[in-house]
């Protein structure tokens, strides 16, 4: 087999941090409004914005700087792996310590999100497990994997017994002559 080549293709990055800095934007104008929402005193509507308005844009800077550190780093290294992701992670985390304005939060939560982002891509970056290859039929997997796990009948009857719907074959001879023996009737 000849070695594969992947060439890297390089990415825009200042587009995909603009669409992320918006994104996150999004959800911090969301999270700020159920804080505003469970605030004890009254803020009005606009509480969204002076109340708590900071956490748009702690959630707007660790999204951008996310994207953007994440795919600048793609484009300098030439390669699309987990260090990529741990690199974003990295700032994100950072942007995050910065609202508490001490150098061992700034660290320590750049430090912490960059490990599990990298974590998590390098282990396949789903929450729903493995997933399947897109080239195998279903249904023919499904089979397969029924014919691969089938246990004979006579293993299962040795096991469990007969009854309760699992019957050997020659059940229906056995039981006429069971019933012929004990109460003397032809079934």
């Amino acid at each position: 087999m000849a070695p594969q080549h992947n060439t890297y293709h390089p990415k825009d990055a200042i587009s995909a941090t603009v669409r992320a800095t918006m994104v996150t934007t999004g959800a911090g104008a969301i999270i700020s409004g159920v804080q505003n929402t469970l605030t004890k005193q009254n803020v009005g509507p606009f509480g969204i914005l002076t109340k708590t308005g900071g956490t748009i844009a702690v959630f707007a800077a660790m999204g951008g700087s996310y994207e953007f550190a994440k795919t600048a780093s793609a484009n300098l290294r030439e390669k699309d792996d987990s260090w990529n992701n741990a690199i974003g992670g990295f700032f994100a985390g950072t942007m995050l310590g910065l609202k508490f304005r001490t150098l061992p939060a700034v660290l320590g939560y750049g430090s912490a999100l960059a490990v599990i982002i990298g974590t998590f891509d390098y282990a396949g970056a789903s929450l729903s497990g493995y997933t399947r290859d897109p080239t195998v039929d279903e249904v023919d997997r499904k089979e397969f994997l029924r014919k691969n796990r089938r246990i004979p009948v006579e293993q299962t009857v040795a096991e469990l017994g007969e009854g309760r719907g699992i019957y050997a074959p020659g059940y229906e001879e056995r039981r006429r002559e069971r019933i012929k023996e004990k109460y003397g009737i032809d079934v």
